[in-house]
């Protein structure tokens, strides 16, 4: 057995102990037929990514569960790999290249990407080595990328598929459009930021009825020089004679008709709707139905095109300006109204994103949805906590067709080519050498990428070998638990599910564990904006990575935000130094005896208390873990190591450990150090590094808890008769403590203890108990007693529901200067009565104080008159 340093010290530990496990490869999984797999992918950071606190908490949550898993015996392996982020890693890029004065329209495709792949070579390991630091045990071996030749091999693939099988289409629809990176993008890179702005109350003249308007409203007049129609309810009384009818819209001076349409809110605004299919999801939807014109009013860069008439060539703002002005200036600005409201912005330029038609490819998405909802209803598919499985379904139940294409450089490009010639198009894995159609050699290919979602959904089994039936895809997938904020569920969740539906026939996980966002102590988001952001990295060079870790799952309950205080991180360091502590203790008394030939018929009773409590909270432990409560499981194991094992048990066998040769003495130490390296394993996938560094100290029998066997409960240390005595001494130990903090005597005032019981089994517990109860309970002796006979009238009395406790006056006040005390207590007090007095009967005071003052003065003399009372009350009892 090796020596505990005196002091815990995390940035000495943590790295040796990683690389450690690392050169062991205990991370590592293989293909073991002999044992049952269990697989967690990892939900992919971006390369271009910095560890923040939502990367630490979604890793903790996975690393608990692999090392909890791993221990039990499963072939546990963590999928791990990062993702290409073909918009943010396009921005850095070009970023990047802007510092060294090169602008990407100046470069080809192949040149761009030769930069691009040397960024990622530069800096897209930063997060995995972040990601190390907190004790992530994924299988480092396996690490994937989503453009590595494996992953993209599967991208075509099921590009193919879904192409030849009708799912993959191109064509014109409506999308979210970056008028800045100038690419389609999806809903999840959108976010929606509240800004104010107004809605603009313009007049549309009907045709042929001299003087009669409908009202309008918009938050953005610009794209009205698109309009096709205007819209009211169908069962709205006030325009039913309209519809058909045929406006004159303004600026344009085009005739556009009324239409009917249940998806206008009568009670909304005016109840009529301008109606621009090229510029609004809702309205693309109408157009449709009404088989209406879709006139796009926008270049790529935000700027009005040829459809906008003298607007054209206009940024969208200031021809916003321009057409309010003219509006005016007609007479058909009814009213401009403030309004706040959420505008869809791209996530990584900020832009305000335009709603355009546009022609881009697309995944049809209404029969690969039945499969993903089939799951969930059926129970093949769980999320945790349950209600997120109705978000899943909300959005499934009405999904759009998938946008999949982007006009980015970097990413995986569309498998699609073109002849020049005819303009034949061929979906196929590899360039075709000519087209099939007119012969032609020359053939070009799409140069549009897809979404990065479309790879990421791929990631449960692409990054096992498919679509190669590899040994490894077919052992560890599917895989058992995704770990994941709420705020992906839409966006890779579903996508995952019923992709890994279609192409292997199987849902991709069993079970989705939803966490929420690491706030900051105020409760708001953390973001650059506010400079509220707590780098995770800092923390660990400060407090390490276990204090960070148990802060993050201290009170973490599925599927809820949780607040970030730096209280917690001291707390959580506090505990691993109480454990480390403990530990030195116990390593500093295991010479003292041999535990060799211990058995439990040695054991006391605190022994056989403290194995049924670890006991019970094995199986409690097991079981939290077994619905992913984790903060529950890491609450329970805290208050045990804290409590009952270091303030109660440990203090209980103090005694024993000093007396040399007593046979209680091994039977304490190996109660010890067993009950200890049992609640390091509970402990250890919570906070991996101080448990595998005094595990390792404390025993030569196996190499590390990271291989060790996770603890399961035995019948034979269920004591319940003990359990049961033991606590009722521990509630006799804190009635004594109450007793004395409420007369203010010190720990170090010892007094003689009587225990009265008229039942003689817990006079025998007492009596057997005598040595540890004297220690807790600040006793110079112990008397056990089934009546009051010889106790001091004036003894002070601890009551419990089986005994009474009774300790001589004398013995823990000393009765002079108590009267001493009291009496310069009594003298002070006479003094703020009569000063409290003197106030409320000034009727000066009364008549120009506030009431709040007064009421205040008011309560503070009932204060004094009360404790005056006790103080006279208290010197005239010591003085009889």
């Amino acid at each position: 057995m090796k020596e505990l340093d005196k002091t815990y010290n995390p940035s000495e530990i943590e790295g040796r102990i990683y690389d450690k496990w690392m050169e062991k490869k205990y991370f590592h999984a293989e293909v073991n037929r002999d044992k049952k797999p269990f697989t967690i992918v990892m939900p992919p950071p971006n390369i271009t990514g910095q560890l923040h606190m939502g990367h630490a908490l979604d890793n903790t949550m996975q690393d608990i569960l692999i090392r909890y898993k791993r221990m039990q015996g499963y072939e546990a392996l963590w999928q791990p790999g990062t993702d290409h982020a073909a918009i943010a890693t396009e921005v850095k890029v070009i970023q990047n290249l802007k510092t060294k004065g090169i602008e990407k329209k100046d470069l080809t495709r192949d040149q761009f990407l030769k930069y691009a792949w040397e960024w990622k070579d530069e800096y897209g390991g930063r997060i995995v080595r972040q990601l190390k630091k907190l004790g992530s045990s994924a299988d480092w071996d396996r690490e994937r990328f989503t453009m590595d030749e494996g992953c993209s091999e599967a991208v075509k693939e099921v590009f193919i598929r879904l192409y030849e099988k009708g799912y993959i289409y191109k064509g014109s629809r409506i999308i979210n459009w970056c008028p800045v990176c100038k690419t389609s993008i999806s809903d999840a890179e959108v976010e929606h930021v509240e800004q104010e702005g107004h809605f603009w109350h313009i007049k549309y003249p009907i045709v042929g009825e001299e003087g009669r308007f409908v009202e309008i409203a918009t938050t953005r007049p610009e794209t009205m020089l698109g309009d096709t129609a205007v819209a009211v309810n169908p069962d709205d009384e006030r325009y039913k004679d309209i519809v058909g009818k045929m406006l004159l819209l303004p600026i344009v001076n085009k005739e556009i008709p009324v239409i009917a349409d249940p998806y206008v809110d009568k009670e909304f605004g005016t109840g009529c709707v301008k109606i621009t299919p090229a510029h609004d999801p809702n309205d693309f939807e109408v157009g449709k139905r009404h088989n209406l014109p879709e006139i796009n009013v926008m270049n790529d860069d935000g700027t009005i095109n040829a459809n906008g008439g003298k607007y054209e060539g206009m940024d969208r703002y200031e021809a916003r300006k321009a057409i309010v002005a003219e509006l005016e200036s007609m007479g058909l600005l009814v009213k401009v109204v403030p309004h706040v409201h959420a505008v869809g912005t791209h996530d990584r330029c900020k832009t305000t994103v335009e709603p355009l038609v546009k022609q881009q490819w697309f995944v049809k998405m209404d029969e690969m949805a039945k499969p993903a909802i089939a799951a969930l209803k059926e129970g093949r598919l769980k999320f945790v906590p349950e209600n997120y499985g109705k978000t899943y379904l909300h959005w499934l139940e009405g999904i759009r067709d998938w946008c999949i294409s982007r006009q980015l450089w970097w990413g995986h490009r569309i498998p699609a080519y073109y002849c020049d010639e005819c303009g034949e198009m061929v979906v196929s894995k590899d360039a075709p050498t000519c087209c099939p159609k007119c012969g032609c050699t020359h053939m070009t290919q799409d140069p549009d990428t897809l979404d990065t979602w479309f790879s990421s959904a791929l990631w449960p089994f692409s990054t096992l070998g498919w679509p190669k039936k590899t040994p490894e895809y077919e052992y560890f997938y599917p895989t058992d638990v995704l770990v994941t904020g709420y705020d992906i569920i839409f966006f890779w969740v579903i996508r995952m599910v019923f992709s890994g539906i279609e192409q292997t026939g199987k849902e991709p996980f069993h079970t989705v564990l939803i966490h929420g966002l690491v706030r900051d102590s105020q409760g708001r988001k953390m973001s650059k904006s506010l400079g509220n952001g707590i780098d995770p990295l800092e923390v660990i060079d400060k407090y390490g990575a276990d204090a960070l870790r148990m802060t993050l799952m201290t009170g973490n309950a599925p599927g809820n935000d949780m607040r970030f205080y730096y209280e917690r991180v001291e707390a959580s360091r506090n505990f691993a130094n109480k454990i480390w502590n403990a530990s030195r203790f116990i390593m500093m008394n295991m010479e003292k005896a041999s535990t060799d030939n211990v058995s439990l018929e040695d054991l006391t009773m605190a022994d056989k208390w403290i194995l049924t409590k670890c006991n019970s909270l094995i199986e409690e432990v097991t079981e939290n873990l077994d619905r992913y409560e984790m903060g529950i499981a890491l609450q329970k194991v805290y208050d045990f190591v804290w409590e009952e094992f270091c303030d109660w048990y440990i203090e209980m066998v103090k005694p024993r450990l000093w007396d040399d040769g007593n046979k209680s003495q091994a039977a304490a130490i190996w109660t010890l150090k067993t009950v200890l390296i049992e609640s390091l394993k509970l402990l250890h996938p919570f906070i991996p590094f101080v448990t595998e560094e005094i595990f390792c100290n404390l025993q030569d029998e196996e190499e590390s808890i990271m291989v060790s066997a996770w603890p399961v409960s035995k019948k034979e240390w269920n004591f319940a008769e003990e359990e049961e005595a033991v606590e009722m001494m521990k509630e006799a130990v804190r009635a004594i403590r109450t007793v004395r903090t409420s007369m203010n005597v010190p720990p170090s005032k010892k007094a003689t203890v009587y225990v009265v019981s008229e039942d003689a089994k817990v006079r025998e517990i007492f009596e057997h108990n005598k040595i540890f109860f004297a220690t807790l309970g600040y006793a110079n002796e112990v008397l056990i007693q089934s009546d009051k006979a010889g106790i001091a009238e004036d003894a002070v009395s601890a009551v419990t529901a089986r005994a009474t406790m009774y300790m001589p006056f004398a013995e823990l006040v000393d009765v002079a200067k108590e009267i001493e005390r009291l009496e310069k207590e009594e003298k002070k007090l006479e003094g703020e009565l009569k000063r409290s007095n003197s106030m409320l009967s000034n009727e000066r005071f009364i008549s120009k104080a506030p009431a709040e003052k007064i009421a205040e003065e008011k309560a503070k003399l009932e204060k004094y008159e009360a404790t005056m009372k006790q103080v006279q009350e208290r010197l005239a009892a010591l003085k009889k």
